[in-house]
């Protein structure tokens, strides 16, 4: 049931909630280059958005992590001619990663950057080098201007991300929250936005079907509204952190039809399990129907930003009615 404070807070803030594009809508396009991140500015203007969210590698041969300092310059002046934010996201904690994606961030006068671990071995000997590249971030970059986030991502709880964020007493350092990526480490979505609600200031939008793999779960994205995500509830629960300044400062919009993640954690297991490794997130290109799926993929890019916008809207109605209840009482 929401509450008179909660009501206040989502019509204060609805309205105007900073909605990021994410090149990962376009992961298809991207893959064959039929759109690149320069594109992905032009949507998002279109769009009436607040900025994009790219990974340095969007784009193959065209991605930023593949431009010179020119080319940067050009992709900075267009972000800042269409009043665009830039956030730059990476697949790894490690040094020459972090190194990688801060040289683009400041190139392009992006505001944040995205990292997640991918280490294999006990949980605690990963949790140990996440401790140290974290460590390394903050004696580089933390006078850099930037902002980072480590995003949960499908390997590890959220209480074990809350207490690598706390023990790197790194003020910069906050919680990117994905909407399915806690199945995987056999959490569910409210619980683990529960655990991890102090330190969540991102967020990447997506839905998924929960898939059952023995003692533990996978997903498989699929459209907004068309998955097991609670939706609606983690948008206003997300809405409402904060009390005298929304504390969720980017809603990354990260349509991922078709992705599918496996299990990666799982009932029973004892509290130092065995990490696995794997590669960074990717959707294989289909082998057949190519044009028709792209076409696909930029429709269903689309559709979100209007489900969103849409489920907005509901959760605005609710709050509305909430303050109408409580004064008739």
């Amino acid at each position: 049931m929401m509450t008179r404070d909660e009501a206040n807070k989502i019509i204060q803030r609805v309205d105007n909630l900073p909605l990021y594009l994410h090149a990962y809508a376009y992961h298809l396009n991207m893959r064959v280059e039929n759109i690149l991140p320069a594109d992905l500015l032009d949507i998002a203007y279109e769009q009436k958005l607040t900025g994009v969210k790219i990974h340095v590698l969007d784009g193959e041969t065209r991605a930023l992590g593949q431009l010179d300092d020119a080319e940067l310059a050009l992709f900075r002046l267009k972000a800042e001619k269409l009043k665009l934010d830039i956030h730059i996201e990476t697949s790894s904690s490690e040094q020459k990663y972090i190194d990688q994606a801060v040289r683009i961030a400041e190139q392009v006068k992006a505001s944040s950057v995205r990292f997640y671990p991918r280490y294999e071995g006990p949980l605690q000997e990963v949790i140990a080098k996440i401790d140290a590249d974290i460590q390394y971030i903050k004696n580089n970059y933390s006078q850099s201007g930037l902002t980072f986030t480590i995003e949960q991502h499908e390997d590890l709880k959220g209480i074990e991300l809350v207490d690598i964020v706390k023990r790197s007493d790194m003020a910069s350092l906050s919680i990117l929250f994905d909407f399915a990526n806690m199945i995987n480490a056999n959490e569910e979505p409210l619980d683990a936005l529960d655990d991890m609600k102090d330190w969540v200031t991102q967020v990447h939008i997506k839905d998924a079907l929960i898939i059952p793999e023995g003692n533990g779960k996978g997903h498989k994205a699929c459209a907004s509204g068309a998955g097991d995500m609670p939706f609606k509830q983690l948008l206003t629960k997300l809405i409402c952190l904060g009390d005298e300044q929304p504390q969720v400062i980017a809603y990354g919009l990260e349509e991922e039809v078709d992705y599918y993640a496996p299990a990666f954690r799982f009932t029973g297991e004892d509290d130092n399990p065995w990490i696995p490794w794997r590669e960074m997130s990717e959707t294989p290109l289909p082998t057949e129907k190519l044009t028709q799926r792209l076409a696909q993929e930029r429709e269903d890019a689309l559709k979100q930003i209007d489900f969103v916008r849409s489920t907005l809207q509901e959760i605005k109605r609710d709050a509305l009615l909430t303050l109408e209840q409580e004064n008739q009482i």
